[in-house]
């Protein structure tokens, strides 16, 4: 394969596209056409992605109600010295999807586990939100009954970090209603069709986010990221009182979830140093 042969006995957790079938990395096309076997979270859903890319490599079921039998499955291969991939039907298994067991399985029986990265609609959505990327929760999919799921968001936008959840078309509009209730004013984006040709990105807050979501939009899941809980302004400086504007755009950073530090760095980034602005200051005042 390339100048990175496979590896004897080992498991490959594949990376699959979230929408676009361009972001399937020459790297994973190399893995499932090299190795034994691919076991899938969906077979059906694989096998059109393999036939995209003339991929003949067997395929066999790997979901949330066989995972662990096939997990003792796989191991036993592996152990005899097959190679195989382990995808699921889009983005990185064990991801809020199938794989987690199977890879504990085979860690335990002393197996490899190798991983191939791709597409992430965690990621991808945090990076379009326009919020807080210094740190983030990863909470995955909220509890389907609504005391549970008010219960786990309050837990969660009590934090500091910006919040990442997935969310079924059929409950988003109840748990925007919720983060209206629990955060109003919130700034958060609502994150759809991730890489593919209707991809789309509400942004404002929960209430403002919820009168957007019309009924053709309740299709598809959702990726729903949420600024932190936000942190106390910090002390001024002595440098504030003569950069109010500054001041203003530290706070506001803060607001959103950055550290004082990391607030100040953006402010000299987006306004410039401050040392200039002080000469530019003393430039302009009258002897």
């Amino acid at each position: 394969m390339g100048e990175s042969p496979l590896e004897r006995g080992a498991l490959y957790l594949v990376a699959t596209p979230i929408g676009n079938l361009g972001d399937l990395s020459p790297r994973a096309l190399e893995v499932l056409r090299g190795v034994d076997w691919i076991a899938a979270e969906d077979t059906r859903h694989t096998r059109g992605l393999l036939a995209r890319f003339a991929v003949k490599t067997p395929l066999f079921s790997a979901h949330a109600h066989n995972e662990r039998g096939r997990a003792r499955e796989i191991a036993g291969r592996l152990l005899a010295g097959e190679s195989g991939a382990l995808v699921v039907d889009a983005g990185s298994p064990a991801i809020s999807d199938p794989g987690e067991f199977v890879v504990k399985e085979v860690v335990a029986a002393g197996g490899l586990v190798r991983v191939v990265p791709g597409p992430s609609a965690v990621i991808a959505a945090l990076s379009l939100s326009g919020l807080s990327t210094a740190a983030f929760t990863f909470a995955g999919f909220l509890p389907a009954k609504a005391g549970a799921r008010d219960g786990r968001l309050a837990e969660l936008l009590a934090r500091q970090e910006t919040l990442v959840v997935y969310e079924a078309p059929h409950r988003v509009r109840a748990t925007l209603a919720a983060l209206d209730r629990l955060a109003p004013g919130r700034p958060m984006a609502a994150c759809r069709e991730l890489t593919k040709l209707h991809e789309e990105v509400l942004r404002g807050d929960a209430r403002a986010v919820l009168a957007q979501v019309v009924e053709e939009r309740e299709r598809g899941e959702w990726v729903l990221v949420v600024a932190g809980a936000g942190r106390a302004a910090p002390a001024p400086e002595a440098s504030d009182a003569e950069d109010p504007a500054r001041a203003r755009f530290v706070a506001e950073q803060v607001a959103s979830g950055a550290s004082p530090e990391e607030a100040r760095r953006r402010a000299a980034f987006v306004l410039g140093p401050e040392a200039a602005r002080k000469a530019a200051r003393k430039g302009t005042r009258k002897p």
